[in-house]
């Protein structure tokens, strides 16, 4: 195929029209898109009209907006003491005494839960739902707060 003046008029004609490489290819037959792109490029053609994109409809959807995720109220819980009056330290914790952190541990109040695990965890029922929540759960509270 070779570029006539009047194939190269019609291109130009089709790429000002907005049509696409593939498109001018198919309307004058007998070149690949590739040629159509080529000889556009050594033409120097730039711009062009995008009514034909501009009337396409966008194929992007809108995303639904995100309910407001319902975030519990962390329980009250009452720390064990032991038999001295003293919370559960490090020095004082047994296999069936909750683990769950409290306060600073540089502090010298720091200390445990100490309540009573069902022994296949390190903590209690209440820092068990606190510890291990579903993980849509911390996702959408991290959208909220982010």
């Amino acid at each position: 195929m070779a570029w006539t003046e009047e194939r190269v008029e019609q291109l130009k004609k089709l790429w000002a029209e907005g049509l696409s490489a593939s498109q001018i290819a198919r309307t004058m037959g007998d070149v690949t898109r590739n040629a159509v792109i080529g000889k556009v490029h050594r033409l120097g053609l730039s711009g062009r009209a995008t009514t034909n994109r501009a009337d396409r409809p966008r194929r992007a959807t809108i995303p639904k907006p995100m309910p407001k995720p319902v975030v519990a109220e962390p329980e009250a819980v009452v720390e064990a003491t032991l038999e001295n009056g003293d919370f559960a330290t490090v020095m004082t914790l047994s296999s069936t005494m909750c683990r769950w952190p409290i306060g600073d541990p540089g502090s010298t109040e720091f200390h445990f839960c100490g309540n009573k695990t069902d022994g296949g965890s390190p903590y209690c029922e209440a820092h068990v739902r606190m510890a291990y929540q579903p993980s849509q759960s911390r996702r959408d509270r991290r959208r909220a707060t982010g």
